[in-house]
């Protein structure tokens, strides 16, 4: 009787915690995600390590977005799995492109961005290394800065007979932390040491203090105004008179001639 009690409390205990491990699997988020979209506007949100797999049709856009920190680099690898070599008319290529939050185009610093696939070839990988995200940049620049990042994935190249073929795409998204500050940026030593940098006299105290004296000083004997002409006056002067003179002379010439040669 006793032995019945207990495994009649256990399965009572069980019933109760059932749902509530029921609740707890539930609110654990989904990971895989299965969908893109088809423009900037309607880009599905991922996050690093969601798996994205979808399936679409050659001739759509698919777009994917996620939020970028100063100091992050993420990696982004695509795997599509082409349709049969029987339906296919030629080869295909795929081009991954990143853009930032102003629509600009980021490069990549690893990875094809852009394959071509054979008729016969099965499945065709791109990749795509972001540069590190920074905290500042010249508005002149296409530096990654802070903010939202968008994925999009098109067949760029195919024949017009292959479109509408389905095809299956696996995204893996990943990030790798670091500083945010570029290579380079920081300087350990300056370029041209100073020399006695921040050294000052000391004051000496026997020194008696110097006023300025605001009174006019006299003008030493041979300091006058003719002292004071320099090369550069002298030159002005001679060069005026000589202007004067080839003036008289050719106002001479020009309106009476004859005298000259009477």
């Amino acid at each position: 009787m006793r032995r019945t009690m207990l495994t009649l409390a256990a399965g009572a205990v069980l019933a109760c915690a059932a749902p509530a491990l029921a609740d707890e699997d539930a609110t654990v988020p989904d990971l895989e995600v299965r969908t893109g979209g088809p423009s900037f506007l309607s880009a599905t949100v991922i996050e690093p390590g969601h798996r994205v797999k979808v399936t679409a049709m050659t001739g759509d856009y698919l777009y994917w977005s996620f939020a970028a920190a100063a100091g992050e680099s993420h990696k982004v690898d695509v795997r599509i799995a082409l349709p049969p070599s029987a339906d296919r008319h030629g080869p295909m290529t795929w081009t991954l492109d990143v853009f930032d939050g102003l629509r600009r185009r980021q490069s990549c610093t690893a990875g094809a961005q852009t394959a071509t696939a054979a008729r016969d070839a099965a499945q065709v990988e791109l990749g795509c290394t972001l540069r590190r995200i920074r905290t500042w940049a010249d508005p002149w620049s296409y530096d990654p800065l802070p903010g939202t990042y968008y994925l999009r994935l098109s067949a760029t190249g195919l024949p017009d007979r292959d479109l509408g073929l389905p095809v299956s795409t696996e995204l893996d998204l990943s990030v790798r932390e670091g500083e945010a500050h570029p290579a380079g940026a920081r300087m350990e030593a300056p370029l041209s040491p100073p020399v006695n940098a921040g050294t000052t006299l000391a004051p000496d105290a026997t020194a008696a203090p110097t006023t300025v004296d605001s009174a006019p000083k006299p003008e030493a004997k041979g300091e006058g105004w003719l002292a004071r002409l320099t090369g550069r006056w002298t030159w002005t002067i001679v060069g005026g008179v000589l202007a004067a003179l080839m003036g008289v002379l050719g106002y001479t010439l020009t309106r009476h001639p004859r005298r000259w040669f009477a």
